[in-house]
């Protein structure tokens, strides 16, 4: 391999490239031998190396472990719909599934429960009281409740739900825009 496409390839993966150029180097990884060779050799350079059967790999997933990027891309980001009953841990109130949206908030006194990181996922290991802090307008289109965690202080965000059955208790809303404003 030549120091100039080592080079290259090292300006390469150090640039924040888009989302298609990114694509479009996986597709130049998986039809030159050569450039997937001084990839190879660079992300063992840099501490990140690759398994014997990565020859067979596809450009993407060597691209991603070549940057060090490969646990990050198994992060989910995308939320999960779950609209499920639920016993509200504060007020001991039945809440009903809304069946159109996901409703993780006891309309009743507005808490929720610290469980999730990404919406749905059930992946926060904090389980704390998530009380509602402030309330504001979303959009124009109705509005966004903003909770801290007893437990650990974390914020949270959800949009009020008022067209539920029972829809959110529209008093406390204001009481919340009211405190802040």
């Amino acid at each position: 391999m030549t120091e100039d496409l080592a080079a290259q390839v090292r300006a390469l993966l150090d640039d924040d490239l888009s989302r298609g150029a990114l694509k479009r180097l996986a597709r130049d990884l998986d039809a030159d031998p050569g450039l997937r060779d001084a990839v190879l050799a660079e992300a063992t350079r840099r501490g990140n190396p690759l398994p014997e059967d990565a020859s067979s790999w596809p450009g993407k997933r060597i691209l991603r472990r070549a940057r060090a990027r490969d646990v990050e891309a198994m992060e989910r980001l995308n939320p999960i719909a779950r609209d499920e009953d639920f016993t509200c841990a504060h007020c001991g109130a039945d809440v009903p599934a809304h069946g159109r949206t996901a409703r993780d908030h006891c309309p009743h006194c507005l808490r929720s429960l610290h469980v999730d990181v990404v919406p749905g996922d059930r992946a926060a290991g904090c389980g704390g009281v998530l009380d509602p802090v402030r309330v504001e307008p979303a959009g124009g289109d109705g509005w966004r409740i903003h909770y801290r965690c007893r437990t650990c202080g974390t914020e949270r965000r959800n949009r009020a739900i008022l067209d539920g059955d029972p829809p959110d208790d529209w008093k406390q809303i204001v009481a919340l825009t009211a405190a802040v404003g």
